[in-house]
């Protein structure tokens, strides 16, 4: 797919994005797509969680993580530095919108809250997306998407009515609070237009999960009653759930009387059409236990495909329970270009879904694939105004991540092999050679990086590595000889913690460490820091 040269109605505006997983994301990737410059914000060492959130992935990235991230550039800094804190609140300076999904307090505590950064520019629209909000007794605690669909009580109205309580298919409680979060930015957006200033959007996964209880909760409200599961059926309307053909499961959605007399006409079922137990909604919602296996009868008759050709033709809606597969390869999908392909520079073409938004003289597009961690540091920091000498001091002293395109050449001629001279497998850690450390061999695969770069993403180190380079750890007068196995991290990273040590190889004029060091230079390796010279 080419690069759409179109700007969107958003085009005028620049967003700062902090926020991992899915619900952030989400809201971020919609901005986007209607145009706007966003500035996906990613530490130096592994980046949005969701980057490792496979299998599968689709070259370093999992398709979690490029499904929802496209149309963003790729900024990584270390935020727990103060040089880090400092870099992204000059770029809050100049942003019309950022959004963060922190625990709360955890922006505030970064120097990175709204009170702070609104200081710095009034015009800000700060929106906050968390488990539980900013207020309240439970605003501290760690909330994820099926904690919220529990503790909103969206779970007990899911499932079958004999069975548990089921989370639903996708991720409803962080796609719903990233859509509450957009509608909270446009709404900004406009009042600012009169008052010049921003706000803080305040948005939780909770309050949305409990918003979207609309009639549920509704009906408790009327009648005291607790709402109970009823699988595929909807508790008040009759007959609007899934039915088994003389094939495959048909949906079928009578939402009024008038569509109940064409169900009845088109099924062949025109005895029950004034029949008094069935004539009205309310009569067919109080005697369903009688009416559903009537209907059931009558469509085992038939396919699936031919009760939907009919049912359609007759102006009722029904359709197959498609699995995603085929729900993705349907005609209609096709036409409204809701599947797209877009060049990605690690992992080539990725298909991807399209978006809903069709606006007739501004459309939404896809400009841009998910981002490489890190891809757009230079580009970004130059922007804002920092000369290439104060970059080089940012990336030597551990603050950004090294460029991309120091490595780039380097990982496309030897993706698939090894690099021998450094003892370096460039596969993903999944795929072994004989010979390797890692998995295979029962231990956790470490790699090394430069100076100032501890993340260098999942690779397996051959046993002679660092005996080859001289690498050694420990502090100034306690060192020894590295082993693999030695976790240098300037936090603890993954499953498995360790000591802070800094690896040290000697510099050296061989065509191997050069190799290495490029490689590495690209973020590719993982859980080892080293300094590559004196």
């Amino acid at each position: 797919m080419d690069i759409s040269s179109a700007t969107g109605p958003l085009a005028d505006l620049r967003v700062l994005d902090l926020t991992r997983a899915l619900s952030g994301p989400f809201a971020t990737m919609i901005l986007g797509d209607l145009g706007a410059d966003v500035i996906k914000v990613e530490d130096i060492w592994h980046g949005d969680d969701t980057r490792r959130w496979g299998p599968p992935f689709q070259g370093d990235d999992a398709a979690y993580f490029l499904s929802i991230n496209r149309n963003k550039r790729g900024l990584s800094v270390n935020m727990k530095t103060p040089e880090g804190q400092q870099l992204v609140q000059r770029l809050a300076e100049s942003s019309d919108i950022l959004m963060e999904n922190f625990r709360a307090g955890t922006a505030a505590r970064l120097g990175l809250g709204y009170p702070e950064l609104s200081a710095r520019n009034p015009a800000l629209i700060y929106a906050s997306i968390s488990g539980y909000g900013q207020t309240g007794p439970s605003a501290a605690l760690p909330g994820y998407d099926a904690v919220a669909q529990a503790v909103s009580g969206m779970m007990s109205v899911t499932g079958e009515p004999d069975g548990e309580p089921v989370r639903s298919g996708t991720s409803l409680a962080d796609v719903g609070a990233g859509m509450w979060a957009l509608i909270g930015i446009l709404a900004a957006l406009h009042a600012r237009q009169v008052s010049g200033r921003g706000q803080l959007i305040d948005i939780s996964l909770l309050d949305g999960q409990v918003a979207w209880l609309t009639y549920v909760a509704g009906k408790y409200f009327a009648t005291g009653v607790t709402p109970g599961r009823y699988g595929s059926a909807h508790e008040s309307l009759a007959p609007y759930q899934v039915f088994p053909t003389a094939d495959e499961p048909l949906m079928v959605a009578v939402g009024s009387d008038g569509l109940w007399r064409r169900f009845t006409a088109t099924t062949g079922l025109d005895e029950l059409t004034d029949d008094p137990r069935y004539a009205t909604n309310p009569d067919r919602v109080q005697h369903r236990d009688t009416l559903i296996p009537r209907i059931t009868q009558a469509l085992a008759t038939r396919g699936c495909a031919e009760w939907t050709d009919r049912l359609n033709a007759a102006g009722v809606p029904a359709g197959p329970v498609n699995t995603v597969p085929a729900a993705l390869e349907q005609p209609q999908i096709a036409a409204r270009e809701m599947v797209v392909e877009v060049e990605h520079p690690v992992a080539g073409m990725l298909r991807m879904l399209g978006t809903p938004l069709k606006l007739s003289a501004q459309p939404a597009s896809i400009r841009r694939p998910p981002p490489v961690l890190g891809q757009h540091t230079d580009e970004i920091l130059a922007e804002a105004g920092y000369p290439a000498a104060r970059i080089a001091e940012l990336r030597e002293a551990g603050v950004i991540r090294l460029p991309l395109q120091q490595a780039a050449p380097l990982q496309q001629a030897t993706q698939g092999q090894q690099v021998l001279e450094a003892g370096l497998d460039l596969d993903p850690a999944r795929h072994p050679h004989p010979g390797d450390v890692g998995r295979g061999r029962g231990q956790r695969d470490h790699v090394v990086a430069v100076r100032g770069q501890p993340n260098v993403g999942e690779r397996l180190v051959r046993c002679g590595l660092f005996d080859r380079l001289g690498a050694r750890v420990g502090d100034r007068g306690h060192e020894r000889d590295a082993q693999v196995g030695d976790v240098a991290a300037e936090r603890a990273i993954g499953e498995k913690a360790g000591p802070v040590l800094r690896v040290h190889v000697p510099q050296s004029g061989s065509q191997g460490l050069q190799r290495l060091a490029a490689l590495l230079g690209g973020g590719h390796a993982r859980l080892a820091l080293v300094s590559i010279g004196r």
